[in-house]
C-alpha cells in the first residue's frame, strides 16, 4: 500500500475532501495548491478551501435537494461537511460558515493525515501516475490548456459573481431588524433592511445605471444563472428582485409593523457577527459604484466593506462528451473533480472529492468503481452530467428535477413529493453503501 501514490491538483472543496479521503484509505497524497505564490482573480487567500463566493452551503432541509445532498455526504463519511457544520454561523435553515474558520478547520483535517504533502506550486502540465485534477473553474491558464488538450474538447465558461461584505459596526441598527422569513423555529438570524416603494425603485434606478466594470469577453448568454449579478437580474424587470432576493414575505418591519415593500437581507460572515454580506447581490459594478448604490439600502448609508463584489470567468469541460462515468478522461488516469467537471456548488465539490477519491482507490485496488443510485441527490447530477445525451451541457446544482420519478402513481404535493424522494434516496444510498464494505466499511488510516 505504501507505493501507492495519487497526485490531487487543487486545494479547494473537492481536492481537498479528496486528499483526505484517499489518506484515510491508506493512500499516499501529493496535494497541490499554487496560492499562495500564485493567485486567482477572485481568491484572496492562500489558505486550503477558501470560499470564493458566498459563504453558504444552501438548505440543511431533509426533504430538499441541497439537504439530501448533505445527508448523503454524511452517510459516505465526509471530512469537509464535519468541517463546515462545525464552523456554522446562524442563517435558517441554511449552512453557513464562518469562511477563516472553515478553512482553518480543513487545514487542520489534512494537517493530521500524515499520508498527505502539501506543496505551494502551480502545476502547469499533467503529472505523471494516478492524477485527479480539482483545480477548479478557476484552474490556471497553463494547466487548463493541457486538461484541454488531454480530454480533446472544447473548454467552455460562464462568468459568475460574488456579493460585498460590510462591517457590522458601521451597519445602522436603528433601521435593520433582525429577522429570519416567516419567523421560522431559528428565529431572527438574518438582518432585513426595509425599503418602502420610493425608497425601491430609486434604489433599481440607480443599480441598472451604475458603471460595471468591462469585460471584453463579457456576454450576457455567458451568466451562470444561479450567481446572476444584481444588476443583471434587475434589468430583467422593476419588480425583478423584489421577488427574488429582496422578497418581503415574511417579514414584518418592527417601525411600521407592516410588511416592508422589499428588504435586502444580510447574513453573518463569522460566527462573532462582525461582517455581514448581501444575500443575493453578486455584482459587477466598479467599486466606487458599489459604495454609491449600496449605501442607498436603508441602514447601509455609512456601511463600511470589508471586500467589494467581483466577478471572473469560470471554466469547465463539456463532461457527457469527454469524461465517462467516473469523470475520468478516457485511455488516462486522470479523473477530474469539482466545479470544472460542470458540477456547480460547494457542497458539489465535495462530494465530487470524495466520489473522485472513491473512484481512483477503486482503479488502484482492482475493484469496481463507485455507482451510486440515481435516486439519490449527487447519484443524479453524476449520472446527468455523464450521459452522453446530455446537450447543451451547462453548469448544474443537484436538484429534485433530476432525479428518477416515483412509481407508485400517487398525487402529491410538492412538498410530499421532495419528502418521497429524499426518503427513497436515503434507502437506496444505505443499502448501497452495506453492499460495497471495500469502499466504505473502513475507519480512517493514518
Amino acid at each position: 500500500m505504501e507505493n501507492k501514490m495519487v497526485t490531487v491538483v487543487g486545494g479547494g472543496l473537492a481536492g481537498s475532501e479528496c486528499a483526505c479521503q484517499l489518506a484515510d484509505r491508506g493512500i499516499a497524497v501529493r496535494l497541490y495548491e499554487m496560492r499562495p505564490q500564485v493567485s486567482s482573480p477572485a481568491h484572496h487567500t492562500g489558505h486550503l478551501a477558501e470560499l470564493v463566493c458566498s459563504n453558504s452551503f444552501k438548505s440543511t432541509r431533509f426533504d430538499s435537494a441541497a439537504g439530501l445532498l448533505k445527508d448523503e455526504l454524511r452517510r459516505m463519511g465526509s471530512v469537509l461537511l464535519s468541517c463546515a457544520e462545525r464552523a456554522a454561523v446562524p442563517a435558517g435553515g441554511a449552512l453557513a460558515v464562518d469562511r477563516t474558520e472553515f478553512s482553518r478547520l480543513v487545514e487542520q483535517e489534512v494537517a493530521a493525515r500524515p499520508l498527505i504533502t502539501v506543496v505551494h506550486e502551480e502545476v502547469t502540465d499533467i503529472p505523471e501516475g494516478a492524477v485527479v485534477i480539482a483545480a477548479g473553474p478557476l484552474c490556471s491558464p497553463a494547466l487548463s490548456s493541457k486538461v484541454i488538450d488531454l480530454v480533446g474538447g472544447d473548454s467552455l465558461s460562464f462568468f459568475d459573481a460574488a456579493a460585498p461584505i460590510v462591517d457590522a459596526s458601521t451597519l445602522d441598527m436603528d433601521i435593520l431588524f433582525r429577522q429570519s422569513r416567516y419567523d421560522d423555529a431559528q428565529g431572527g438570524d438574518y438582518l432585513n433592511a426595509p425599503m418602502n416603494k420610493e425608497e425601491y425603485e430609486a434604489f433599481i434606478d440607480a443599480l441598472v445605471n451604475a458603471e460595471r466594470v468591462v469585460l471584453k469577453d463579457f456576454e450576457g448568454g455567458d451568466l451562470f444563472q444561479a450567481c446572476q449579478p444584481a444588476e443583471e437580474v434587475a434589468r430583467t424587470g422593476k419588480d425583478a428582485i423584489r421577488f427574488g432576493a429582496m422578497k418581503p414575505v415574511g417579514l414584518t418591519d418592527p417601525r411600521t409593523g407592516r410588511r416592508p415593500w422589499a428588504a435586502v437581507q444580510l447574513r453573518a460572515e463569522n460566527a462573532q457577527g462582525t461582517a455581514y454580506n448581501l444575500v443575493g447581490f453578486q455584482t459587477n459594478l466598479t467599486f466606487g459604484e458599489q459604495k454609491r448604490v449600496f449605501r442607498m439600502i436603508p441602514g447601509l448609508e455609512r456601511a463600511e466593506f470589508f471586500r467589494y463584489g467581483v466577478m471572473h470567468r469560470n471554466t469547465f469541460v463539456d463532461a457527457p462528451h469527454v469524461l465517462d462515468r467516473t469523470f475520468r478522461i478516457p485511455g488516462t488516469s486522470v479523473r477530474l473533480a469539482g466545479q470544472i467537471t460542470g458540477t456547480e456548488g460547494y457542497t458539489e465539490a465535495i462530494a465530487s472529492g470524495l466520489l473522485a477519491a472513491l473512484n481512483t482507490y477503486a482503479d488502484l485496488e482492482g475493484i469496481d468503481g463507485v455507482s451510486l443510485p440515481v435516486t439519490g441527490a449527487f447519484g443524479a447530477l453524476v449520472a446527468y452530467a455523464t450521459d452522453p445525451t446530455t446537450s447543451g451541457y451547462q453548469p448544474m446544482h443537484v436538484n429534485f428535477g433530476l432525479v428518477p420519478p416515483l412509481k407508485d402513481g400517487r398525487r402529491r404535493s410538492k412538498r410530499d413529493r421532495y419528502a418521497a424522494y429524499a426518503e427513497r434516496a436515503a434507502n437506496d444510498l444505505s443499502a448501497y453503501c452495506a453492499s460495497r464494505p471495500d469502499l466504505f466499511g473502513r475507519g480512517p488510516v493514518r
